[in-house]
């Protein structure tokens, strides 16, 4: 079975003994490590599956970055202290233009208003964006307006990775080619990525390509927590829920 607790150490476990150094977003701005995974958490709801995420990291001396919405599904505050106690490190993932239908203004008002509110909880110094799939507003093009560094934030993945230096990985529609079905979590690059084989249907398929020294040296992964568990009502439910959204997205949004 994919998307288990047990498999995602397992890949932790494999990164890990191949030589590879785990890094924050921020820490990755500031001094990039050669050999790294850039280990980024999107909190879309479940928060208390990216507590466990972060707990098992905490063991293993991982530390990671999780972006947390600010809707009730995704925010709780004793969760976000707890995770940044742990060593990881907390950022807004924001979705303003979708919330308020493309209104430039009060878009970024509220951007305002939720980042002083997760830093009265914890640092915060990147944020990415949320895809809001069945929206109409790419919520990152806020920023073709307004500067997000005015803020105090130092990264966004979308504007401030080299893409051609770094491998994206994501597990966006609870697949590893999930950019098949997304609609705005997609990168240029993605056709380069696919000739040269960086291409994985599985969790498992990934640890193989660690295990045989095919990946590049430097990764950012993209987890969605809510997504990963033991408990098999829970795993099926997921399994079902995100096919048909898959299947919706394909047909009505992706482009």
């Amino acid at each position: 079975m994919d998307f288990t607790i047990k498999i995602y150490i397992t890949l932790l476990e494999s990164l890990q003994s191949h030589g590879f150094f785990f890094q924050t977003f921020e820490n990755f701005i500031k001094s990039p490590k050669n050999k790294v995974i850039i280990l980024r958490h999107d909190v879309d709801k479940l928060p208390q599956n990216s507590l466990k995420f972060a707990q098992i990291q905490h063991k293993m001396s991982i530390r990671g970055t999780y972006y947390f919405r600010a809707v009730p599904g995704s925010w709780d505050a004793q969760i976000i202290k707890k995770i940044a106690n742990l060593g990881h490190k907390i950022g807004y993932h924001y979705e303003n233009l979708a919330v308020f239908k493309g209104n430039m203004e009060k878009s970024l008002e509220n951007f305002k208003t939720n980042l002083e509110k997760f830093r009265e909880l914890a640092p915060v110094t990147t944020i990415c964006m949320h895809g809001s799939p069945r929206y109409k507003y790419d919520n990152k093009l806020l920023w073709e307006k307004y500067n997000y560094r005015d803020y105090g934030i130092i990264g966004e993945p979308h504007f401030d990775i080299d893409f051609n230096k770094v491998l994206y990985l994501t597990d966006t529609g609870r697949r590893w080619d999930g950019w098949k079905v997304s609609v705005r979590d997609k990168i240029p690059q993605q056709e380069k990525w696919i000739n040269q084989g960086l291409v994985f249907r599985s969790t498992r398929n990934i640890i193989e390509a660690a295990n045989e020294l095919k990946l590049p040296n430097q990764i950012m992964f993209t987890f969605h927590p809510q997504r990963w568990t033991d408990n098999f009502i829970f795993w099926t439910k997921e399994l079902i829920l995100q096919s048909s959204k898959n299947i919706v997205k394909k047909f009505f949004f992706v482009r």
